[in-house]
């Protein structure tokens, strides 16, 4: 079921009139849970096993971790809940993508195996509730929380429907507590949750599908080479499309549960404002560089033993983080990309420290720039389905082959440029701002006449039931 269709409409609007009758709370609860099953099987019923197998193997694995006060045997129920989850992840996510480079293997020493078919479908969301299933069992073994006591609540927390396929990914303090109480959204609750879907709606449907995805396809689906105006466009769009459809969805999800009650952390802070690349992971999927950094970068060391150490653990971080994303050596290589930007970061403020010219309002804009650019460098083997053309995309932008003719038409230039231009200035303007406070300035006339607009350009906007590009992480 997709956010932006007439299904999920008609979904919320029952979820939400039961949510507010004068029920009791554990039947409130019972029906979101409800919903939420009903809201993934809409996809691939039989995939709600896979769901329920994780929520009863992580609620029963971390009460004997915490009931037990032996190493060996809390470690043997770590390892349980680990296999389980990260077993299926495996399965479903790299089984065809491990079988594939096996076969490549056997074949460069001369070994001509033929492998069976991998038939496998994806779970819409697997790798979002796998990691916040995790980050529950991990948090009670590093002793940081302690267990649920409440399978209900514990089942709910997995399979909350907001940002269960497609996050942000909650941790269980953030998100179990507020199950405890009874809670009912205040009138100004509900009127900025409806305000912030419907900004998500306008910027996955207008803005990502609308607007920029025509010119990525037209570009990332030639299969000749393309000029290097039309390969920085076509990724330039790219940046912003992945932008407004991820955005979307989180902004979607954060305002849906406000609706109910519930308070989701944000996703995102105007990533393409930031200055270094440290910057924009504090901006970019939050939920996800946060978990990556509390959960396997801090293990492995972190910047605790020495420079040489604190590279590789960067390394590792992204090149993991980038396989998480998909089961593709093009995602290994983004994530590796900027891995190296970190360190590069890394060893060049601490060769040169902290240099005086960079807090100059001009430089930090041109700082800004430089980062946006290296990291659409990146998008572009995000976006590609394979190195071929990756590298065709890139020859063009860095002018190593220009020989590509002009593919674009104006009206598909002006609805990379337009966007791009006014995203940019956007997140440039909102750095150091909140979008609540920037909305409350504004007097109610122009505030209701910005999403009235929003609402007629997504009814009027044709193609808006795409599904969400993070579906298929």
């Amino acid at each position: 079921m997709l956010f932006n269709s007439l299904t999920f409409v008609v979904f919320f609007a029952i979820v939400v009139f039961l949510h507010r009758l004068p029920l009791r709370w554990r039947v409130k609860k019972i029906n979101l849970l409800l919903a939420s099953y009903l809201f993934y099987a809409a996809w691939n019923p039989p995939f709600v096993l896979l769901i329920w197998l994780s929520t009863l193997v992580d609620f029963e694995v971390a009460k004997r971790i915490h009931a037990s006060d032996d190493r060996t045997r809390r470690r043997a129920w770590l390892w349980l809940s680990l296999g389980v989850n990260l077993g299926l992840l495996g399965y479903f996510k790299y089984g065809g993508f491990l079988l594939d480079n096996w076969v490549a293997a056997m074949a460069s020493i001369g070994v001509a195996w033929q492998a069976p078919d991998w038939d496998i479908v994806l779970p819409v969301g697997i790798s979002f509730y796998t990691f916040q299933t995790l980050s529950y069992t991990l948090d009670v073994y590093f002793r940081r929380g302690k267990p649920c006591t409440s399978l209900l609540n514990f089942s709910l927390f997995v399979t909350f429907f907001p940002q269960l396929v497609a996050g942000p990914i909650v941790r269980p303090g953030d998100l179990l507590p507020q199950f405890a109480q009874a809670v009912t959204a205040s009138a100004r609750q509900v009127q900025w949750g409806l305000m912030l879907m419907v900004l998500g709606l306008f910027q996955k449907i207008v803005i990502a599908d609308g607007l920029l995805a025509p010119v990525v396809d037209a570009v990332y689906g030639s299969a000749k080479p393309v000029a290097p105006l039309d390969a920085w466009l076509g990724t330039l769009a790219f940046s912003g499309q992945i932008f407004c459809d991820f955005a979307g969805y989180t902004t979607t999800a954060i305002g849906a549960a406000l609706v109910l009650g519930f308070s989701l952390i944000d996703n995102f802070r105007f990533p393409y404002a930031a200055i270094g690349f440290s910057d924009f992971w504090r901006r970019w999927h939050i939920s996800l560089s946060s978990w990556l950094r509390d959960y396997l970068y801090v293990p492995l060391g972190g910047n605790r033993k020495g420079p040489v150490r604190t590279h590789i653990n960067l390394m590792l971080t992204m090149l993991i983080g980038g396989l998480w994303h998909g089961a593709s050596w093009t995602f290994v290589v983004w994530g590796g990309l900027h891995g190296l930007y970190l360190v590069g970061e890394r060893m060049l403020k601490a060769r040169v420290g902290a240099w005086a010219v960079w807090e100059r309002w001009w430089s930090r804009i041109a700082l800004a720039l430089l980062t946006y650019a290296l990291v659409n460098i990146t998008w572009v083997f995000f976006r590609a389905q394979d190195f071929d053309t990756a590298w065709r995309v890139l020859a063009s932008m860095l002018l190593i082959d220009s020989s590509g003719a002009p593919l674009l038409s104006t009206w598909l230039v002006l609805s990379a440029v337009v966007p791009i231009t006014g995203l940019l200035l956007i997140h440039g303007y909102m750095r150091e701002r909140s979008l609540h406070a920037e909305v409350a300035r504004l007097p109610v006339a122009v505030s209701g006449l910005l999403w009235g607009t929003m609402l007629f350009l997504i009814a009027i906007t044709q193609g808006g039931s795409d599904a969400f590009i993070y579906f298929q992480f």
